[in-house]
């Protein structure tokens, strides 16, 4: 008989255990109690725009179908035939007219409703109506953001789920368009590591590893254009930010907003014809105050839990595989209704760092190997989140802050994860 886990035992509130990335039980319990029982992202409505387009998702460790039916509604499946299990789609992505098990040919619609069943004169009495493809009981969206909950029992609503703070950083996100849509259309990039899921949480919202971690990036950043990148240090003015319910964000307004950058970034943007273009039709759909707030601090850091990550100019999906193993799309964010010379920017920005090819993505799977490495040694079993915790404050809206090197977000993650695991 195995002994229930004490997960008190392995979360403290300024470390954990080792146990939390490796062990295969932990691992069970999070596909459960997170992933079965929590609002998870599936993916962006501009990725299947037409009538028909479909993609591959994931709910936890469940494939799902994301698509447009035939009236362009979207749609959220499990793709598993209700016959025999098998799948009813093999392509990642791609459009069709329908879905076709290939085992014994059962037809299903865009709608996941059941069609066809060859030679249907075989069964007796059987309903169709309620053979149609399984979906979560709970699918709903923000600013095209679509997420599903697969535990019906669970009453927590999306909006409740994200809350205002992080609802704020996903408006800040969109409204760098004067239309205020995103478009994920540009293709992504697929990585994986031989790591657990929550590593690559724990770094997308870690201000304190890219002056390390990122060290030669930085060098040629500032080899090309003459100034040190200095978002990262120990006295910047960034600062690292708990959401709630285990969300965070890099908090980079202040650093951003101090007049001379403000300026400088207002004045290098309008020093171009498509910059002044792109900011007058801001202006226009905003007005100045909040046109110049968006424009300047420039869209978000954010991390939604359990495996959505909004940052700089991509949506990132982490899709944990087992204890050991995770895969992370990695997807550029286009803005619409802006000159192309913007987006066009924007890609190259991405391609720079998160690309195959890029120079700083690589640095990250490469700790997490060495992480990896570094957990079959258990003499001293424990991993600190200590950095920061005697200077957070409380603002007003019950958000945490620290300085961007503070390991606010991390810790704001455990809480959040020890409340769902308990």
């Amino acid at each position: 008989m195995t002994l229930p886990i004490d997960y008190h035992e392995l979360v403290k509130p300024d470390r954990v255990k080792g146990d939390v990335y490796v062990d295969a039980g932990i691992f069970q319990d999070e596909m459960d109690r997170i992933y079965g029982q929590s609002w998870i992202y599936i993916g962006h409505e501009s990725e299947i725009p037409l009538a028909g387009d479909y993609k591959l998702k994931t709910l936890g460790l469940q494939e799902v179908i994301f698509c447009r039916d035939a009236q362009a509604n979207v749609q959220v499946m499990f793709n598993r035939c209700r016959h025999r299990a098998a799948t009813v789609c093999q392509e990642m992505r791609g459009n069709c007219r329908e879905f076709r098990c290939e085992y014994h040919g059962w037809v299903y619609g865009l709608d996941g409703s059941l069609k066809i069943i060859p030679y249907a004169d075989g069964y007796a009495d059987l309903d169709k109506t309620g053979l149609g493809l399984a979906k979560p009981p709970k699918v709903d969206s923000y600013r095209g953001f679509v997420f599903a909950l697969a535990d019906n029992d669970v009453k927590l609503t999306l909006d409740d789920h994200l809350g205002e703070p992080a609802r704020q950083q996903i408006d800040l996100f969109c409204d760098l368009s004067p239309v205020g849509e995103i478009e994920v259309q540009a293709g992504s990039s697929l990585l994986a590591f031989n790591g657990n899921w929550k590593l690559q949480m724990e770094n997308s919202i870690d201000g304190y590893h890219p002056n390390f971690t990122h060290q030669s990036f930085f060098q040629g950043i500032s080899k090309k254009t003459g100034q040190r990148v200095d978002m990262f240090d120990g006295g910047s003015d960034a600062q690292s930010r708990d959401l709630g319910r285990g969300h965070s964000n890099l908090e980079y307004s202040r650093y951003n907003l101090a007049e001379t950058r403000r300026n400088a970034r207002l004045t290098a943007l309008r020093s171009t014809p498509w910059g002044e273009k792109y900011y007058q039709d801001m202006v226009a759909a905003y007005g100045i105050d909040r046109a110049e707030h968006v424009i300047v601090v420039g869209g978000t850091h954010m991390s939604v839990f359990p495996n959505l990550v909004v940052l700089g100019q991509q949506v990132r999906t982490i899709r944990p595989v087992s204890p050991e193993r995770t895969e992370v799309d990695l997807a550029p964010a286009l803005l619409k209704g802006v000159p192309d010379e913007l987006n066009t920017m924007r890609l190259r920005m991405y391609e720079q760092f998160y690309s195959p090819r890029g120079g700083g993505i690589h640095d990250d799977i490469e700790m997490f190997n060495r992480v990896g490495k570094g957990l079959r040694c258990n003499q001293e079993p424990w991993l600190l989140f200590k950095r920061g915790l005697g200077r957070e404050q409380t603002l007003e809206d019950g958000t945490v802050v620290g300085q961007v090197t503070d390991e606010v977000p991390q810790r704001a993650m455990w809480r959040h994860w020890l409340e769902l695991m308990t």
